[in-house]
């Protein structure tokens, strides 16, 4: 499974912004997708998943309110529009699936900037 970010970029305070990920390759073994983040100098943390088996979308608390997290009727490219934008928002996001076939197995985007300036 390949997958590539896009939609980053540098914004004001308020604005909003929505960041897409397109899936390629087995993406009939995807179980999962999700949205990290990692701001420099922390941890990489989860912003938001959907799990369509089970439809069931999660947030961080941080963002509950203010992003969405959406798929296409495919189901190969999912989005993350973002409003409200805060300036502790600022980082690289990144595009998470998991697959399973003959194990769990976890892919991850090259990451997308998101920069917020207050």
């Amino acid at each position: 499974v390949r997958l590539v970010e896009s939609g980053g970029g540098a914004v004001q305070a308020g604005d909003s912004l929505r960041l897409s990920c397109v899936a390629s390759g087995s993406t009939f073994s995807i179980i999962s997708m999700a949205w990290f983040r990692q701001a420099p100098g922390k941890q990489r943390e989860l912003v938001a998943s959907l799990t369509p088996r089970y439809g069931r979308t999660d947030y961080a608390e941080a963002v509950k309110g203010r992003f969405t997290i959406s798929r296409d009727n495919a189901g190969t490219t999912i989005y993350l529009q973002m409003n409200s934008l805060k300036p502790e928002d600022t980082a690289v996001y990144y595009c998470h699936a998991m697959s399973e076939q003959t194990g769990w197995t976890d892919h991850w985007g090259q990451g997308t900037q998101v920069t917020v300036s207050s």
